[in-house]
């Protein structure tokens, strides 16, 4: 079983607007064969809460306006550290990259398919990386600069 043209529609729009907020590595999973209860996952990060909540609002406004799907279920508001959105066909994962790098999702579904994403979606791909190694070397720098 594949995942089904709804579930790549709902995939491409969630990953596009995912991007246009400035996600982090973006990834799709086929998991119709694995899974009975959807067809695909969508993982996204963000470096901090605040954009972790506009991602998924974003995401949550495009699925609406283009193809009129709401999620049926919205869990992790409170914290705003990892907010799953189930549109049943699909799951979203916005996590914050403190979470991504704990939880391993990737990890989970490695022998999954992945899906072809937007191109904007796959240019997300090592920002996370690379946000982390710019905080490290800032916190370096500032570090170095506390010890005149």
């Amino acid at each position: 079983m594949t995942a089904t043209d709804r579930s790549l529609d709902l995939i491409n729009i969630a990953a596009q607007a995912a991007a246009d907020k400035l996600a982090h590595d973006v990834i799709a999973y086929d998991v119709s064969d694995v899974l009975s209860i959807t067809d695909a996952f969508l993982l996204a990060s963000a470096p901090n809460d605040r954009q972790v909540r506009a991602i998924v609002d974003e995401i949550e406004e495009r699925l609406q306006k283009e193809l009129g799907a709401k999620p049926v279920r919205r869990e992790g508001d409170r914290e705003s550290r990892w907010i799953l959105l189930d549109y049943v066909d699909i799951v979203v994962h916005v996590q914050h990259s403190e979470e991504r790098v704990f939880y391993a999702l990737e990890r989970l579904w490695k022998d999954c398919p992945e899906l072809e994403l937007p191109a904007d979606a796959k240019a997300t791909r090592g920002k996370g990386e690379e946000h982390a190694k710019l905080r490290a070397d800032e916190a370096e720098a500032d570090e170095a600069g506390g010890a005149w």
